[in-house]
């Protein structure tokens, strides 16, 4: 698709929903987060029609990873070359099409979502990007399926329900290998996390507490990284 995402902001396919979408979690100026944006290798086609359809068919797009994130992702798995992904939360697929562009060879993503009714969905844009043998999507309960799971995981995704985020964060730790990576999404939530919390405000308490054990555990190195919503990069040492 030429020029297809030239200047993505000035998209009339994406309208006033992705101008929401790219700006509601920016925490740098509008114009150099648009002068970053024209300076990110492109997404490929099928990566650039499941983003539209998120924003067109989906009440939350803002939940996709995007175009800017996607291929920081990207960037991250293919210099981690991992064998193995666990992705915990799918969405659409979008960041499980990134994170499988740096799969070996003979690798496997795994992704875990609880909503069945997106599986057609996010089914048919994996076979668009000609991924099925590499990606495979497991709909259940995320806290219940990792612990069945044999294998180690060179790279874990956490994009899922805030309120397990610790949960997720403690069965990944096990399942990685000195040197595996955890990358979890949403961790500055919106800036709330420097906020005064309000007593009703479940997420992001857990959020900060999230943040805090990263932080305290020795057995890991972190850097937080502030893009889109916040990402929380860990090395396990």
């Amino acid at each position: 698709m030429t020029n297809c995402y030239e200047n993505s902001t000035q998209n009339p396919a994406y309208g006033l929903p992705f101008l929401f979408y790219l700006y509601a979690m920016s925490f740098i100026d509008e114009k150099i987060e648009e002068y970053t944006e024209e300076h990110i290798s492109k997404e490929s086609d099928v990566l650039y029609e499941l983003n539209r359809k998120t924003h067109l068919r989906l009440a939350n797009p803002r939940m996709l990873s995007g175009h800017y994130q996607g291929r920081l992702l990207s960037m991250i798995s293919k210099f981690i070359h991992p064998k193995n992904i666990l992705e915990i939360g799918t969405y659409t697929g979008y960041s499980a099409l990134c994170l499988a562009e740096g799969l070996q060879k003979d690798g496997q993503l795994i992704t875990l979502d609880v909503n069945y009714e997106l599986e057609d969905f996010i089914q048919e844009y994996i076979e668009k990007a000609g991924m099925t043998d590499k990606i495979q999507l497991i709909i259940g309960n995320a806290l219940e399926i990792i612990p069945t799971l044999s294998q180690q995981f060179d790279l874990v995704f956490i994009d899922a329900d805030k309120a397990n985020y610790i949960h997720y964060y403690n069965l990944a730790i096990d399942i990685i290998p000195s040197g595996g990576v955890i990358i979890a999404d949403n961790i500055l939530w919106s800036g709330k996390v420097v906020e005064e919390v309000k007593s009703n405000d479940s997420d992001t308490k857990i959020l900060k507490e999230f943040n805090k054990i990263v932080q305290q555990d020795e057995r890991v190195e972190n850097i937080l990284l502030p893009i889109r919503d916040g990402l929380m990069i860990i090395r396990k040492k």
